[in-house]
């Protein structure tokens, strides 16, 4: 016997949105995923959405994907989602350990938390889900139908996202970037929205904060929930596959102060000494130095440094080829280096370096 689902459609909304939030309307596609928590119930639940597979192992099984919603009266609701690539570590383990000490008595509204989201790259530790070789960042709004991170996409986007007023994106720079531990300014579409996105990603209160665009891609779960009328909150902590104990610390912050900023913990966001002093952009296509060949990266400008265009950032020595000189790779532009690549080998097309400027209009523009 399967258990029994819950009819997502016939759910009702009854927490209350905050005051003049738009919001585009989602009606939720037909589905087979249920869950084993109760949106509208009080107090704290941690459990699963199940998404049913029938691979050869196991004919009438579930991909199990965590889940937990504390809620206590009435106030906005803050989604929040670490796991999005399974080689990204601070989000999850700071999440899990906000989960297990949150008092519900503690906040006013709702708290729906899925601290692993892309379950099977979480438990493999990559980038790209083992199951179907897609990266769940790519792969919005997602397909009922189609495989299991379409699938999980789909839930996210149809079922928890109308669900919530903020959106709050935990990432680092996963097994081959290292970042400048930031928040993101996710871009909204329209002009108020895009200044809630400020507001919100200054209150989480890293030391840079960095606009990016992912060069208008559409596919992400932050444009995805932008795409819906969420106030969206980005990070980038660190990366290279490690845990960083200094970003770890940001993101243990920076949860309980978006949290703050949107009412739904009291008082007012902790920002630390040096949040926010630097708010970059990443200009477009021109910020990224990708590799032309294939062989060893060596990188020579230290994450943070000021460089100019033409500088030498880095070499790619040809290993297998020792008659052969290593070729010079130059700064593309003038700006910040917020990542780097981890990894030496490279390839054709990766990325060894991204570039940031400085972006002063984000302390005053915009409504």
């Amino acid at each position: 016997m399967m258990p029994e689902m819950m009819n997502f459609e016939a759910e009702p909304m009854t927490v209350p949105r905050p005051a003049n939030t738009v919001r585009a309307a989602i009606t939720p596609r037909n589905n087979s995923v249920y869950t084993s928590v109760d949106f509208d119930r009080e107090g704290k639940q941690i459990g699963f959405f199940h998404v049913p597979q029938s691979p050869h192992d196991d004919a009438w099984g579930t991909i199990r994907v965590p889940l937990a919603v504390i809620k206590n009266g009435d106030g906005p609701t803050v989604l929040i989602e670490g796991g999005n690539h399974g080689d990204e570590y601070e989000g999850p383990i700071a999440l899990g350990e906000f989960l297990r000490e949150i008092d519900p008595r503690d906040i006013a509204g709702r708290i729906i938390a899925i601290p692993a989201i892309n379950i099977r790259a979480v438990e493999a530790g990559t980038r790209t889900s083992p199951v179907d070789g897609l990266n769940f960042n790519r792969s919005f709004p997602g397909d009922f139908n189609g495989t299991l991170t379409s699938q999980i996409a789909a839930y996210v986007h149809d079922i928890l996202f109308p669900k919530a007023d903020y959106f709050l994106d935990l990432h680092s720079g996963g097994s081959s970037l290292m970042i400048l531990p930031s928040a993101i300014i996710e871009p909204s579409p329209t002009a108020q929205g895009h200044r809630k996105n400020i507001k919100a990603t200054l209150a989480f209160g890293a030391p840079t904060v960095v606009m990016v665009d992912n060069l208008g891609e559409t596919r992400t779960s932050t444009a995805s929930a932008n795409h819906q009328g969420l106030i969206v909150i980005g990070s980038e902590m660190a990366g290279g596959g490690l845990v960083s104990q200094d970003a770890l610390a940001i993101c243990r912050r920076g949860i309980r102060n978006v949290l703050k900023h949107a009412g739904v913990l009291k008082g007012a966001p902790d920002i630390a000494p040096g949040a926010n002093a630097r708010v970059l952009k990443v200009p477009g296509s021109e910020g990224y130095l990708l590799s032309e060949e294939d062989g060893v990266f060596e990188p020579l400008s230290p994450l943070g440094s000021a460089v100019s265009k033409g500088d030498l950032a880095g070499r790619i020595h040809f290993l297998h080829t020792p008659s052969r000189a290593p070729i010079d790779l130059l700064h593309p532009i003038d700006g910040i280096v917020f990542a780097k690549r981890q990894p030496g080998r490279v390839r054709p097309g990766n990325c060894c370096f991204v570039l940031a400027n400085e972006y002063p209009e984000a302390l005053t523009d915009g409504p």
